[in-house]
């Protein structure tokens, strides 16, 4: 029997032209992306463009979605140091 695996999910973090960052979930960040840079998701719509900055993957739905709050409850501060551990440097 071939069952077939899950799609991941991801919290993902963008910044926006005005340096704003969004904080979202997804089970396909390239359709996800694409979406926000194709003004199809309000917030970003008048944000444009985007960057996606920091991914981080979760074992299901409802794993992100519990990391999605928990990021979101962070502050800006926080979210930039989070970015920046990701990418290895010091936040600024």
């Amino acid at each position: 029997m071939n069952a077939r695996m899950p799609d991941p999910w991801f919290v993902y973090l963008l910044r926006c032209v005005d340096d704003t960052l969004y904080c979202g979930i997804t089970n396909d960040l390239d359709r996800r992306t694409a979406a926000h840079q194709a003004g199809q998701v309000k917030y970003t719509r008048g944000r444009r463009p985007v960057s996606l900055v920091w991914t981080e993957p979760a074992a299901d739905r409802s794993e992100a979605s519990r990391r999605e709050l928990a990021v979101k409850r962070l502050d800006r501060r926080q979210k930039l140091a989070l970015i920046a551990a990701a990418d290895g440097r010091a936040a600024s």
